[in-house]
Parts: C-alpha cells; structure tokens; sequence
C-alpha cells in the first residue's frame, strides 16, 4: 500500500441499524488495532522449554480510536446516545486503497476536552461485538 493522507481513513457508525453508515464526527486521528490473544499449551515435554501456542485457538478482537470535535449536531448526538444506552451497531473503516473493515462495535470509553481558549473535543474508542469482516477495494 502506497503512502496516503491520514485524513482520508474514515471511521463510519450505522445510524440508523439498516445499514446507512453516517462518517462519525471531524476526526483529526484515529487508529485501527487488531489484537489475537494466545493459548498457551507447553508442557514439561516442551522442547527446550520454549513455549508453544495453539493455532487459532485465542480470541481475536478489533480496537478503533479517534479523536476529533463533532462537526454537527446529528455527529453528536448519534455518538451521545451510544454511549448513554450501550448501543452495539455496526460500524466501518475505510481505508484507501486497502479496504473497509465492518463489524459490530460498542463505545467502551468517550471523554470530552475544553481548554478556556479552544474547541470541545472528544476521544472515543470501540471494540468489537462480534464477527469482523473484510472487503478488499
């Protein structure tokens, strides 16, 4: 994959629970973590007791961030009642010329910042809910 602009990697939220994708907020960074937890299965008769692991055996996850200031009202109040009722919803990353990444995602953590002399800002981060899937372009 060639270099590309940070600000075209877009993080989409379903607003609606049919499928229509909303961009969330004016992110200004964001970042897509895949994680793969292991199982541990050495024993005594390990050679050379190195640890050995289970293929495909641990419990795989997505972790997305961001950070940014809402970019209107519709932005906030889509993130807002996600977070006040637990919402698990579909959402996506786009990458260019990657692919976009989909799958369900709750709010796991939101915090808004505000300096006396700026803008309110806000990061969140999402895990996921469930099966991940990926779509090449």
């Amino acid at each position: 994959m060639a270099a590309q602009k940070g600000k075209d990697l877009l993080l989409k939220a379903d607003s609606t629970g049919t499928g229509v994708f909303t961009t969330i907020a004016g992110l200004r960074s964001r970042a897509i973590a895949f994680n793969a937890e292991t199982v541990d299965i050495t024993h005594q008769e390990s050679a050379g007791q190195w640890r050995e692991l289970l293929a495909g055996a641990g419990v795989k996850s997505v972790r997305l961030t961001g950070a940014g200031i809402f970019k209107d009202q519709a932005s906030d109040e889509l993130v807002r009642s996600y977070v006040f009722n637990g919402t698990i919803r579909d959402w996506q990353v786009v990458v260019p010329d990657f692919g976009t990444i989909e799958a369900p995602f709750q709010i796991t953590s939101f915090e808004l910042t505000g300096r006396h002399d700026g803008e309110v800002a806000f990061e969140i981060a999402v895990e996921s809910a469930g099966e991940v899937t990926f779509a090449a372009l």
